[in-house]
């Protein structure tokens, strides 16, 4: 194989901005994706995530293993394994993230994460949308604001939100408050950041992107990474870097990479017959997962259950995205949501809402079909904590590369996480109480009441 300058394994979020920006300065860059191409239907359209979800042609289809705070059950955990990686995959919801969260960033790493200094990168990636007409920014990720082509049932929860006491923030991109969430898709069709950034990098600067190609080792010169090891189509093929390689494979498989190349902890690189290069016990540690926690509603005026379930409901919603790239197909359905205060002594947001226009309590094992919703009128609200205290841990299972790793987050170990989900389930149990909430609700349908 050639050499590189740069070879960055991973064509997530992150694999994919940096090997733009490396291959726009002039470097020769290659990037390793595990995956295939992105190119498919229920990757492009903003619906079909659904079934995405547990789809393993472009889903690692990860499961932790049996976390003894939650009963003994293991959670999914769905990473993206196609151009894209997650943001290939995922709901689509785009929120910078609270500039609280960046400050205390720069005051563990430096000023250079604070919220003044990433802002401005924000803004040059951003291209957004309004509802009303406004736009902002001129950059490569397509991001809107559908408005009323979300469900109304929505105007209901925000009106709620509103009895409580919760700010109404009007340009959900950023900052506190409840509102409409804007999607990373443009006239119907999903933009990942391989939209944004990987393939006009590849037809500007003519970077290199070698699909189906799993890392399984990186190569070191003494300590100094020189190379990556990969399978492609059964064979072993290395490739050597100039300057560095960058591991840009998730918060899963970034960890289990460096383990497999040697850097990790040393007795368990010793147990799977590994060479330690880097006895580092904290390479697959301090592994932080917002928990989520999720009620189920029956609702008194239609939703897209009514759309949706009924076959010749579904057929209307394809034949109508299919001619004009509308209609609910062209949406994600995590509509409404928001970052507030789980009580009013908190010193920040600390927890995030959603609420979606839609339920599927009948969904069978391993699968998440948004297209076949509960035959009755319905909807969700969620919620999950900010910023987890618990603490886990992803590490080998084997020296197998194919082999998935071991996924432990221990889920509510530290007594913090349980108080904010109390907080957050008492803060819900209000919102769904508050008028006009409260009377377009039939009844609670999971958890029981």
């Amino acid at each position: 194989m050639s050499e590189y300058d740069y070879v960055i394994v991973g064509a997530g979020s992150a694999g994919c901005v940096l090997a733009a920006e490396l291959a726009r300065a002039g470097h020769p860059v290659l990037v390793l994706e595990a995956g295939g191409g992105d190119r498919r239907l229920w990757v492009r359209m903003p619906i079909g995530y659904g079934r995405a979800f547990f789809d393993r042609r472009v889903n690692w289809c990860y499961r932790t293993g049996d976390e003894p705070n939650l009963d003994n059950r293991s959670s999914y955990w769905p990473r993206g394994k196609v151009v894209g990686g997650s943001s290939s995959i995922n709901a689509m919801v785009y929120y910078r993230g609270l500039p609280g969260d960046f400050d205390d960033w720069a005051k563990a790493a430096g000023p250079q994460w604070s919220w003044r200094a990433v802002e401005s990168a924000f803004e040059a990636n951003e291209c957004v949308r309004y509802a009303d007409g406004a736009t902002s920014g001129s950059g490569p990720m397509r991001i809107v604001d559908p408005g009323t082509r979300y469900h109304r049932l929505g105007a209901y929860y925000l009106d709620a939100a509103a009895r409580l006491g919760l700010e109404r923030n009007p340009r959900m991109i950023s900052g506190e408050g409840v509102g409409r969430y804007c999607i990373t898709a443009d006239r119907g069709v999903r933009c990942s950041a391989a939209d944004a950034f990987l393939k006009p990098g590849i037809k500007r600067y003519g970077l290199s992107v070698l699909k189906q190609a799993h890392a399984a080792r990186i190569l070191f010169d003494g300590s100094r990474a020189t190379g990556v090891e990969f399978r492609l189509r059964g064979e072993t093929h290395r490739v050597y870097c100039r300057n560095e390689v960058i591991v840009c494979a998730g918060a899963v498989n970034s960890p289990q990479l460096l383990q497999l190349s040697g850097v990790g902890p040393g007795a368990l690189l010793a147990r799977h017959g590994i060479a330690v290069k880097v006895d580092s016990p904290a390479t697959g540690g301090n592994l932080q997962d917002h928990l989520a926690v999720t009620y189920f509603y029956r609702s008194r005026i239609r939703t897209l259950n009514n759309q949706l379930h009924p076959w010749w409901g579904k057929a209307w919603a394809g034949l109508r995205y299919v001619l004009t790239r509308g209609g609910p197909l062209a949406l994600g359905v995590n509509q409404y949501g928001g970052f507030v205060r789980s009580t009013p002594d908190a010193p920040a947001p600390d927890i995030q809402l959603y609420f979606n226009p839609i339920t599927y309590t009948r969904l069978p094992k391993g699968r998440r079909p948004l297209l076949a919703p509960d035959p009755y009128p319905g909807y969700v609200l969620s919620f999950q904590p900010c910023r987890p205290f618990s603490r886990g841990r992803v590490d080998i299972q084997s020296n197998d590369p194919f082999a998935a790793p071991d996924i432990r987050p221990r889920y509510l170990s530290d007594g913090r996480d349980i108080r904010a989900i109390v907080d957050g389930a008492r803060l819900l149990a209000r919102l769904a109480a508050a008028a006009p909430l409260r009377d377009v609700t039939e009844a609670s349908i999971a958890p029981a009441p």
